[in-house]
């Protein structure tokens, strides 16, 4: 058996300085386009006290690949509405800033110019297979940047804590409900 040793990684304060201004540079430039184009100024979509028009296609996506095995087939018609209604519910109930992030993060994904490079999905996530989804998921839970690991757990968490937070739900897990008092 060998041992291998790696070098640590040796940043200069130059190259940690270059770093750090490219990347505040990347978000204003995000942050700019998505103001410009009206992205982050949306109102709440029909039905919705917190997410938007341009989230609900992202979600449809997402939900049921996350959800793949969780929901017994065949999927009940209304499980995706009740799940849409259990994140947008979670939103509100954040605190203003960590809602204002998920958000963001739903900007950052929804937003062409950084939906391509960030998630590998360059057409719409309408048209998006569950493959590519996937692929995408999994690229982000082993990032080595802890950026993108923690957007992939919020969506992870958001969207589990929506379905198992429904009675349905339960009994697929073996949970039998909360008690009764």
């Amino acid at each position: 058996m060998t041992t291998m040793t790696t070098a640590p990684a040796s940043f200069s304060r130059r190259d940690l300085l270059r770093f750090g201004l490219l990347g505040g540079a990347a978000l204003a430039t995000v942050g700019l386009t998505a103001s410009l184009t009206g992205c982050s100024a949306d109102g709440p979509a029909a039905g919705f006290s917190q997410l938007r028009d341009g989230d609900l296609p992202l979600l449809r996506r997402l939900i049921p690949v996350i959800l793949d095995g969780a929901v017994p087939p065949p999927a009940p018609p209304d499980a995706m509405a009740a799940t849409l209604a259990g994140i947008d519910r979670a939103i509100a109930h954040l605190s203003p800033a960590l809602a204002t992030q998920v958000l963001q993060l739903f900007d950052l994904l929804t937003l062409p110019v950084t939906r391509g490079p960030l998630t590998g999905i360059w057409g719409g996530w309408a048209s998006a297979s569950d493959e590519q989804v996937r692929a995408f998921l999994e690229r982000w839970e082993g990032s080595r940047l802890m950026l993108l690991r923690q957007g992939y757990s919020s969506l992870l968490q958001l969207t589990l804590m929506s379905w198992y937070s429904q009675p349905r739900a339960w009994a697929a897990c073996g949970y039998p409900g909360p008690p009764t008092v």
